[in-house]
């Protein structure tokens, strides 16, 4: 079934996952927030990543960077003066358009109007000021990309961490843009989370690690519960931003079309290079092995946090009818993989008496990790299939019977599925379950 992204979007709001920023005040187009659900989706997302990419390699570090740095850092790399987007205004209407993005060139997409203003470039980047007063204030600015403060540290991460080349530098931060046209949802917007790991090489090792990495990324979507039909991997061929040598797209298939989700970039030498001359400090790399001194080259893995949380809601959107086509009965699901899921298990006293030994469960299974809920309110049904729009992967049922045999009934969100668990295993049964659902999708 097709996801209508009206209905997630509403679904988004209704549960607590995202919606708009200062939405009281008639929201604030290009911003979002995430609300309970949302924000423990997106954080189990960045988690995972953060697990792959550098707790599990003992050749990638992390940082966390300012969002504010020198504002040469935005010249040397080349923002200031070339990151831009055509704009151009329709005269009729006011509706303003990024002129690549026009179905038909010179021809507003709101109104269908062709008196058009001049295309010009518009600046991406937003300003700010840095100082106690206007007058002794300085222009800076809010980070267009993470990637930036990883380069301009390199050389103080390298030591203080005391790696040898190959090795990566890893960060999941803010960057803000100031996007002419924000558009389907979170997908596009202007301040948005990235996670970004630059991998400093030797430009002589013969090893292809950019093919190897394109590889390894594969493997984290497929981790993620993405099928690979949902999956495409374009490379840019000649058609390279100016910092890159070789490119490749990851794209997942939106509700909306084909779009990107995480880039994957051989960038030469260039930013250590460019930040050199611009800082006039030595980016050069000493080699031991070989007695060369050179300044390393990177491959870059580059993906948007609020755009991978957005594709895991659009795969994971579910809408199924349990009933008959002349009395439907339909259930939305979030089929996230429970690794992910903000909720991973809810603790269900079947009688309101019962809370107390309920309660005592769910707050056990919190404290060993477990991302847990405790819902008393509503007959069982309706509790269950308000776990079903969370995403929550088991629902533990506490009954009458449990004060008894000391065991309670485990329910799968997919299946609709009941095992009875004794609760002195549930906790281990539960690792076991979650840990396999870190496994690729085939």
């Amino acid at each position: 079934m097709a996801v209508d992204m009206k209905e997630l979007t509403a679904l988004c709001k209704r549960r607590g996952f995202i919606f708009q920023s200062s939405e009281i005040y008639g929201g604030i187009n290009g911003f979002w927030d995430y609300g309970p659900y949302g924000v423990e989706l997106k954080n189990a997302i960045k988690q995972f990543w953060w697990r792959e990419i550098v707790h599990t390699r003992p050749d990638v570090v992390g940082q966390d960077a300012s969002i504010i740095m020198h504002p040469t850092v935005w010249k040397a790399s080349g923002h200031e003066d070339g990151f831009t987007d055509p704009m151009v205004d329709c005269r009729d209407c006011k509706s303003r358009f990024r002129a690549d993005q026009l179905e038909e060139p010179g021809k507003c997409g709101s109104c269908g109007s062709r008196n058009m203003t001049e295309v010009r470039k518009f600046n991406l980047m937003l300003s700010t000021s840095v100082g106690a007063n206007a007058e002794s204030s300085t222009t800076a600015y809010l980070r267009p990309e993470t990637a930036q403060a990883i380069f301009v540290n390199f050389k103080t991460i390298q030591k203080t961490s005391r790696k040898k080349l190959p090795f990566g530098i890893a960060q999941i931060g803010k960057a803000f843009r100031n996007e002419i046209t924000p558009r389907n949802f979170t997908f596009r917007s202007r301040e948005f989370e990235q996670m970004e790991m630059q991998y400093f090489i030797d430009p002589e090792d013969k090893v292809d690690h950019f093919s190897n990495w394109a590889e390894l990324r594969k493997g984290f979507f497929t981790k993620l519960g993405f099928p690979l039909e949902k999956l495409r991997f374009k490379d840019h061929g000649q058609e390279l931003a100016h910092y890159a040598k070789r490119a490749m797209d990851i794209e997942f298939e939106f509700p909306f079309g084909w779009q990107e989700v995480e880039g994957i970039h051989d960038r030469g030498d260039f930013d250590l290079t460019q930040h050199a001359q611009f800082a006039g400090e030595n980016m050069e790399y000493f080699d031991e092995d070989s007695k060369r001194k050179f300044v390393p080259h990177v491959v870059e893995t580059s993906i948007g946090a609020d755009r991978v949380t957005l594709a895991v809601l659009c795969e994971a959107y579910s809408v199924e009818n349990l009933g008959t086509e002349a009395e439907p009965d339909l259930r939305t699901v979030l089929r996230f993989k429970a690794h992910i899921a903000p909720v991973q298990v809810a603790v269900l006293p079947l009688m309101k008496k019962l809370s107390e030994p309920a309660e005592a469960l769910e707050r056990e299974l919190n404290a060993q990790g477990f991302r847990t809920e405790f819902d008393v309110t509503g007959q069982i049904g309706k509790r269950y299939r308000r776990y079903d729009e969370i995403g929550t992967p088991y629902c533990v049922t506490f009954d009458f019977e449990s004060l008894e045999d000391q065991a309670v009934t485990v329910r799968f969100r997919d299946s609709m599925e009941q095992v009875r668990i004794p609760i002195s295993g549930l906790s281990e049964w539960l690792r076991k379950e979650i840990h396999q659902s870190m496994l690729p999708s085939l």
